[in-house]
């Protein structure tokens, strides 16, 4: 690899952004492609399926055969609620290769014995959430019920390129939630973004079930292209 695409590489690895190496296997000839100039790219339909799973490999295209390097940054959760959903949500998501992070002022709530091993910030979002630098390679859900908590947090979220946003409640709890929303200045798209009620509809009851529904309704977004993921069903009702 030439020096030139090597500290192109680390400088994009360090600051989170997707990167694939393309590699020339006739001549050895190599470039590097942004993601975000990925979908102007020749092979913009190819790289936009390997960013998208994550995966290196062999590639027959009409420019010959070539061999994508992949560097995704690991993804991350961020969570916001120390709950009982979150509770089995965290490891879960580690299982699934997400570093976890939970946010919530209510120590009580966020305590090491309810999440051993599980970095917990015991402060309110608009202190504890800036620090964290979320990203598009963020997903980040809204599971305490309180205004006065889930809102600053889904402010925050919605002001930045986060691959996901959900947030617990009812049908009934998030019309509530819109209207709060928009008060705030959001528009009706930006509002949108925001899974809810989260998960998919499995007809999860349980915590670790409806953690199941989040995590799916996650890689969903994450791994699906944004037209199929688009279309997968939110759960018809979380608790309110």
């Amino acid at each position: 690899m030439k020096l030139e695409i090597l500290k192109s590489l680390n400088a994009e690895r360090a600051a989170r952004r997707a990167v694939i190496v393309v590699t020339d296997v006739a001549t050895g000839a190599q470039r590097l492609v942004r993601a975000v100039d990925a979908p102007a790219d020749p092979l913009a339909a190819l790289l936009d399926q390997h960013l998208r799973t994550g995966r290196s490999g062999m590639a027959e295209t009409d420019q010959g055969r070539v061999f994508l390097t992949v560097h995704v940054p690991p993804p991350r959760l961020v969570i916001t609620g120390a709950v009982h959903i979150s509770q089995a949500l965290a490891p879960m998501a580690r299982m699934l290769g997400y570093d976890v992070t939970i946010v919530d002022p209510r120590t009580a709530f966020a305590s090491p014995e309810r999440f051993p091993d599980v970095p917990l910030i015991a402060d309110w979002p608009d202190t504890a959430l800036p620090p964290l630098n979320v990203d598009r390679y963020t997903a980040f859900v809204a599971l305490t019920h309180d205004p006065k908590i889930d809102d600053p947090a889904l402010l925050h979220a919605l002001a930045r390129d986060c691959f996901y946003i959900g947030a617990l409640g009812s049908k009934k709890t998030h019309a509530r939630r819109v209207e709060r929303l928009t008060a705030a200045g959001l528009d009706a798209a930006t509002i949108a973004r925001i899974h809810a009620p989260i998960g998919l509809s499995i007809g999860a009851v349980s915590p670790p079930e409806i953690a199941v529904s989040i995590l799916a309704e996650i890689t969903a977004r994450l791994r699906l292209p944004a037209t199929a993921a688009a279309g997968t069903p939110a759960r018809e009702k979380a608790p309110s």
